[in-house]
């Protein structure tokens, strides 16, 4: 079944939207649960890796499900994604992404609109978003080529494990990192810092494609 552009367009705002909402209500249901950093932390974890397996199950049929510019911008360069729909695709996940953020803030009862004082920031931190970002393409790439129909699993996992494995947590993700940057909560990034972050995410994306690229090349003609 093909689906309309518009409703492609919907499918990456609505999932980019949820997935957003998830990270930042769990953030702040976790903050108010407990005092415990690693409990807390674990409390964001779940749900996160959990909702992008729903997610992609739901939605990878629409609109491919990418709801993340760095991997909108590989799938075009790869051409599996027009260049025309590139842009329109980037614009509903970061408009997604906020509208994630601000009915969870709605949903706690809180200001609607925020800016984080979150700092995260360094060499530390930069290189945690390469490998996170790049770890992230891989798995999507290889699972799209050897495993489609696990790929929803194999992300959900992946970032469960790439949240704990990083000194980021694995953002990963340009428009959930704006969108992450209007949230003075747990799973907030203060503003000054969110540039470099998705810088880095998509120099990890582009390693991954270089990389998955040369290990295809070799794969055996039938």
């Amino acid at each position: 079944m093909t689906f309309s552009f518009s409703r492609r367009l919907f499918a990456e705002f609505a999932g980019t939207g949820f997935l957003v909402g998830t990270v930042v209500g769990s953030g702040i249901m976790a903050e108010t649960l407990t005092n415990d950093v690693a409990l807390a932390l674990l409390g964001n974890t779940i749900p996160t890796g959990a909702i992008l397996f729903v997610l992609i199950t739901i939605f990878g049929p629409v609109s491919s499900a990418h709801f993340n510019p760095a991997v909108s911008l590989v799938m075009a360069i790869d051409k599996r994604l027009p260049w025309g729909e590139l842009l329109p695709y980037v614009i509903a996940q970061i408009l997604g992404g906020l509208a994630g953020t601000f009915a969870a803030h709605m949903m706690f009862a809180m200001d609607v609109v925020q800016f984080s004082a979150h700092a995260r920031t360094g060499m530390a931190q930069w290189l945690a978003e390469i490998v996170a970002s790049f770890g992230l393409l891989i798995t999507i790439l290889f699972g799209v080529k050897f495993r489609e129909q696990s790929v929803a699993m194999l992300v959900g996992l992946y970032i469960t494990a790439a949240y704990w494995f990083t000194a980021s947590t694995s953002f990963a993700n340009p428009a959930v990192t704006i969108a992450r940057a209007f949230t003075d909560t747990f799973s907030g990034i203060r503003p000054m810092d969110a540039p470099m972050f998705i810088l880095m995410q998509l120099l990890g994306g582009a390693a991954a494609l270089l990389v998955f690229r040369w290990m295809i090349s070799s794969e055996p003609k039938k």
